[in-house]
């Protein structure tokens, strides 16, 4: 009998904790780091991980670097062998917390919240913070964000050959639907 309450307890327990961590396996990133006048350098990754607690507003993404595509392949292998290394650093992961966050106040209409944390990326890790548009929809709860880095700040170089076609500043945009 013993056994059956604590199992039973903590079966409940479980599902309990399991809510407040929501998932998502296909999220969105996309990065620009186009000059005009130039060919686009843009690229997007649609499998990217997110988990948000949505107690703590703790929040914590992982993107592998060859999940970006590009239009054009010679792009796609430059970034992956010459730019990112991905063979060295396979993967990009953001760990931060959304601030003043409350789950139970979200709405269909989108409220405005800042996130920071530690985006690492090429093996350095930077400080970083982006404003977020967060809302309840009846898939979950959409998380969309934009925010800069420079690609300097990771040890990215850029040869001087495309010095003038690639800017050093990407801007990335982030959507994730969690449930």
């Amino acid at each position: 009998m013993k056994k059956s309450i604590l199992i039973c307890f903590l079966l409940c327990a479980t599902s309990f904790f399991a809510q407040e961590k929501m998932v998502t396996k296909t999220g969105k990133v996309n990065f620009e780091a186009s000059v005009p006048s130039f060919e686009e350098v843009k690229a997007k990754n649609e499998g990217v991980t997110f988990i948000l607690n949505s107690k703590t507003g703790e929040v914590a993404s992982l993107a592998l670097m060859k999940g970006f595509r590009f239009k054009i392949a010679l792009m796609e292998e430059h970034f992956n062998e010459n730019y990112i290394e991905s063979h060295k650093y396979p993967k990009a992961t953001f760990k931060g917390k959304i601030e003043d966050f409350d789950a139970t106040t979200l709405t269909a209409t989108a409220k405005e919240y800042t996130i920071k944390g530690k985006l690492e990326l090429h093996g350095k890790t930077k400080e970083v913070a982006s404003v977020a548009k967060i809302r309840k929809t009846d898939a979950g709860i959409e998380i969309i964000s934009s925010f800069s880095v420079n690609a300097s700040d990771f040890d990215i170089s850029i040869p001087n050959v495309v010095k003038n076609k690639v800017s050093n500043k990407i801007d990335i945009r982030s959507e994730f639907t969690v449930k």
